[in-house]
C-alpha cells in the first residue's frame, strides 16, 4: 500500500481529501507483543485520536465514516485508531495514519445503488416444489386414528 504524502504539514487521506498534521493527536504507551523485555520499556504503542470534523468530507461521506469507524472507535466526535503491533513507533504511528486513510478513502465512495431483482421461474418453481414436498411430508406423519 503507499504511504500517504505529507506536503505542507497536511497528509492526503484519499484523492481530493487531506488534514493538517496539527489536527491528528497521537498517544504513545507501552506495547504488548514482539520485543521481548524491551516491550515493557519502550512507549511502541499508538493512538491516534482526530475530529472526524476536522476532516473536509461532505456529511454522507462523514456520516459514512462514523459507521465504518463503528461505536468502538469514536469518542463523540473523535475518531480513535490503536496500533502497537510492531516494535517500531514509527511503523505505528504510520500504520495509525494508513488505517485512517483506508478508512476515509472507502468513505469517500458513494456507495452502488441497490438494484431491486425478481426471483427466476426456475427459482419459483423449485421453492414451490420444496414447499410441496415438506407439507407432503408433515402430512404422512400425521395420525389419523386419535
Amino acid at each position: 500500500m503507499d504511504r500517504p504524502d505529507h506536503e505542507d504539514n497536511r497528509i492526503t487521506l484519499a484523492p481530493g481529501v487531506s488534514v493538517s498534521a496539527d489536527d491528528l493527536q497521537f498517544a504513545f504507551s507501552a506495547g504488548s507483543g514482539p520485543g521481548g523485555q524491551n516491550v515493557n520499556r519502550r512507549s511502541t504503542r499508538v493512538t491516534l485520536r482526530v475530529d472526524v470534523n476536522a476532516i473536509p468530507l461532505r456529511d454522507d461521506a462523514r456520516e459514512r465514516l462514523r459507521k465504518l469507524a463503528g461505536p468502538g472507535r469514536m469518542a463523540g466526535d473523535e475518531l480513535l485508531i490503536n496500533d502497537g503491533r510492531r516494535r517500531s513507533q514509527r511503523d505505528n504511528k504510520q500504520s495509525c495514519i494508513d488505517r485512517l486513510a483506508s478508512l476515509v478513502r472507502i468513505a469517500v465512495q458513494p456507495p452502488t445503488p441497490r438494484k431491486p431483482t425478481k426471483p427466476s421461474r426456475g427459482a419459483k418453481a423449485r421453492r414451490l416444489e420444496a414447499k410441496r414436498q415438506h407439507g407432503e411430508k408433515k402430512q404422512r406423519r400425521r395420525q389419523d386414528d386419535w
